[in-house]
């Protein structure tokens, strides 16, 4: 699966209530620094907005990142994005699966073994492992689980992982 993804070493998430020049802006600059992978995180925006702004992101990214949506299987269809972003409490992965084509990819956020080794079983491409450290960026957010978390997934599962939640450059 990771030949799929490529190198995931950096992964963008999008998110408007943290750009100072706009999400368009975020991404061309993340993609000239090496991004690879953008997410489009939006929780602010109508279905209309967002299909119109992942529209653009999509352009943007075609040919030098991988698009993907967050959360919302509808949004990624309708802009043919590379695949979707899930979590726990989103729609369901088999679903999402029976919605999407093969060839489009399914990330999962995991918190725990548990859900790691329920994603790989399904055949899922990634795990975004999440919050590594306390984050403020999402309302609601799990206690951290650390950086163990992801020594311990990585020894048992094969899926690649995303570290996310509270990284910065100091991490």
């Amino acid at each position: 699966m990771l030949s799929r993804l490529g190198n995931i070493d950096f992964y963008m998430v999008t998110d408007s209530n943290l750009t100072k020049n706009g999400i368009v802006s975020d991404v061309e600059n993340a993609l000239k620094a090496g991004c690879r992978i953008v997410q489009y995180r939006e929780k602010n925006k109508s279905t209309s907005e967002m299909i119109e702004e992942a529209l653009k992101l999509k352009k943007i990214c075609y040919g030098k990142a991988i698009f993907l949506i967050n959360d919302r299987v509808d949004v990624s269809l309708a802009v043919d994005a590379d695949g979707v972003h899930i979590g726990q409490k989103d729609m369901h992965f088999e679903i999402v699966r029976k919605l999407l084509d093969r060839e489009k990819i399914i990330g999962l956020t995991v918190h725990n073994l548990k859900e790691a080794f329920e994603a790989e079983r399904f055949g899922l491409d990634y795990i975004g492992l999440a919050p590594i450290f306390e984050t403020d960026t999402k309302e609601n957010s799990q206690a951290p689980i650390g950086v163990e978390m992801i020594k311990k997934i990585r020894d048992k599962v094969s899926l690649p992982i995303v570290a996310v939640g509270g990284i910065d450059k100091s991490r």
